[in-house]
């Protein structure tokens, strides 16, 4: 099995930066890829971004495009999103996910990823 771990949340004024961790361990030679999933209160949980674990491909939201990123650090087992130029709107709490599945559902779908980490609350004020 695989767990998740995230960090890195917070409060910051729009414009600001955050930079989320979350630490995989367990089976962790077996992820395919992995993810980030937003939910703010009263919403569906959405995607955010994605990555293969060991390779270079990415995704985006579009709304995130340009000032987010995300990494790997397979020598640490770690994913993080680099959050730049953050918006109100970007105040969820943000999960990430660890997927087996090397097919199936879109990388953008929670139906894909097996693994969820408790997730990590942002705050952008206005």
């Amino acid at each position: 099995q695989v767990q998740l771990v995230e960090s890195g949340g917070g409060l910051v004024q729009a414009g600001g930066s955050l930079r989320l961790s979350c630490a995989a361990s367990g089976r962790t030679f077996s992820i395919y890829s992995v993810g980030w999933f937003r939910q703010a209160p009263g919403n569906e949980r959405e995607f955010v971004a994605a990555k293969s674990w060991t390779g270079s491909t990415t995704y985006y939201t579009d709304s995130v495009k340009g000032r987010f990123t995300i990494s790997t650090d397979n020598a640490e087992n770690t994913v993080f999103l680099q959050m730049n130029s953050l918006k109100p709107e970007d105040t969820a709490v943000y999960y990430c996910a660890a997927s087996q599945k090397t097919y199936g559902p879109t990388w953008r779908s929670t139906e894909r990823y097996d693994v969820w980490g408790q997730g990590t609350q942002v705050t952008v004020s206005s």
